[in-house]
């Protein structure tokens, strides 16, 4: 039997309204075991309602077949310790298989600003613990059967199994096999799925995956809710899917990127054969080009000479011509006079004619 003096514990919540998921307090002692209290801001399971549970504390370390009763009540205070509101005491049994009892609906958080039980946004609670009796069964062993929620389990399954209902309260509502063996084993295979489900998806074959649909199935149709779980199971499927798209594609690349190096080293030798006929053809324009100044030179000295010749030709032409000037005889220069008088007469009698 433990101590069955009640324990107080205080702790504050600052900026209340801006907190939106889980508050844990600080561990504290009540009848040699610890305990903590969790902090719904926006309620658990009901939406806008504070919501208050006791916790003991590291059940995974306590003897098999732990079972405490105890009896506790939650106080609102206000910044001078004055007590503004109690929830009624409740007295409940904690176990491995329910590690928690509260009060999931104990105010919404209109109700509390309306009322003046939060002060510059802080909360203050007070919680009252009083440990009846607390039993531990020693005899219980890892492979013995306990019940939970109907379910025969193993006491090493409890942690998860509890989990479970807590997470996911309807999941067993509709369940529709009586024999306990079967739902034993039905229970067994969902466990099973949920942890295989745990792992990251690149871990995951798809024979695996194959499996847990099939499984899933199974598990459906004997009348678990698991919508939750088959929301998991796609995603898991659609990661696997793009991560074997995405191997698909490096591959593609990685082929592409050879393929663009061979033809990379191809361009480069065709760039050094055409670099070398580059340079050879400037090579052939650098001689031409002085093979072509040194024709313009001979050029332009041969038409100086053309020049001098010509010349030489006009003053050869001058000279004949005085000399043939000399050469004239007499009789020649009478035929001429002669000739332009008898032309002369011609035209005239010609005229005179034409006048008649």
């Amino acid at each position: 039997m433990d101590d069955k003096k009640p324990t107080s514990f205080t702790f504050e919540i600052d900026n209340l309204s801006e907190k939106k998921g889980l508050i844990s307090s600080p561990k504290f002692l009540s009848g040699n075991y610890e305990w903590f209290v969790n902090v719904y801001p926006n309620g658990y399971h009901i939406d806008e309602r504070l919501s208050l549970h006791l916790q003991v504390a590291n059940p995974e370390s306590l003897p098999l077949g732990w079972k405490k009763q105890a009896s506790y009540s939650f106080a609102l205070l206000n910044q001078s310790g004055k007590e503004l509101y109690r929830t009624p005491e409740s007295c409940k049994l904690f176990r491995a298989q329910f590690t928690g009892w509260g009060s999931p609906k104990a105010f919404t958080l209109q109700k509390l600003q309306d009322m003046g039980y939060l002060e510059n946004n802080k909360l203050i609670l007070k919680v009252d613990v009083k440990v009846i009796e607390a039993v531990d069964e020693g005899a219980v062993t890892g492979k013995d059967m306990l019940d939970v929620r109907g379910f025969k389990v193993l006491y090493s399954q409890l942690p998860l199994v509890n989990k479970l209902f807590r997470k996911h309260p309807d999941i067993a509502v509709n369940f529709k096999l009586k024999n306990q063996s079967v739902k034993t084993t039905y229970m067994n295979l969902l466990l099973g799925l949920i942890e295989k489900l745990d792992k990251p998806s690149p871990s995951l074959t798809e024979i695996e995956l194959s499996n847990a649909q099939s499984e899933l199935i199974d598990l459906t149709e004997a009348g678990f809710e698991l919508d939750w779980l088959k929301k998991k199971l796609d995603e898991l499927s659609l990661e696997k899917k793009r991560g074997l798209t995405d191997g698909s594609r490096v591959q593609e690349i990685e082929e592409h990127i050879k393929n663009l190096n061979l033809e990379l080293e191809k361009e480069i030798e065709k760039s050094a054969t055409c670099a070398a006929e580059v340079l050879l053809l400037e090579q052939t324009v650098s001689d031409l080009r002085v093979e072509l100044s040194k024709e313009k030179k001979k050029s332009a000295t041969s038409a100086t000479e053309v020049l001098l010749l010509e010349q030489m030709v006009l003053d050869l032409r001058v000279e004949l011509s005085k000399e043939k000037d000399k050469s004239a005889t007499p009789n020649d220069l009478l035929e001429g006079v002669v000739s332009w008088e008898i032309l002369d007469y011609a035209d005239i009698y010609t005229n005179e004619k034409g006048e008649e």
